[in-house]
């Protein structure tokens, strides 16, 4: 999977609608093999995005977990500090 896809499922708060769409974007750049698709191309392309939008929001909203929920910031310091041990020199 894109490595810049991140995890949204069982965040407090939840993921947002500009995440999800932006999850939904990557997703589609990387099946499409382009970061902006050609004019003849844009329509098919904005229709799948707004299509895994769709879908993923509604996967989201239909998960259920026993986990309690992740914290945004302890995630994203967790995520820096594996960066830091994987670029070091």
């Amino acid at each position: 999977m894109c490595r810049n896809i991140h995890q949204l499922h069982n965040f407090d708060p939840p993921a947002t609608p500009d995440e999800i769409h932006a999850a939904a974007l990557q997703y589609v750049r990387k099946v499409a093999g382009s970061t902006r698709p050609s004019q003849a191309n844009q329509a098919a392309f904005d229709r799948a995005v707004a299509a895994v939008t769709a879908v993923t929001a509604e996967l989201l909203g239909e998960l259920v977990t026993t986990a309690p929920p992740k914290n945004r910031e302890e995630e994203a310091a967790k995520a820096r500090a594996r960066a830091e041990r994987r670029y070091a020199s």
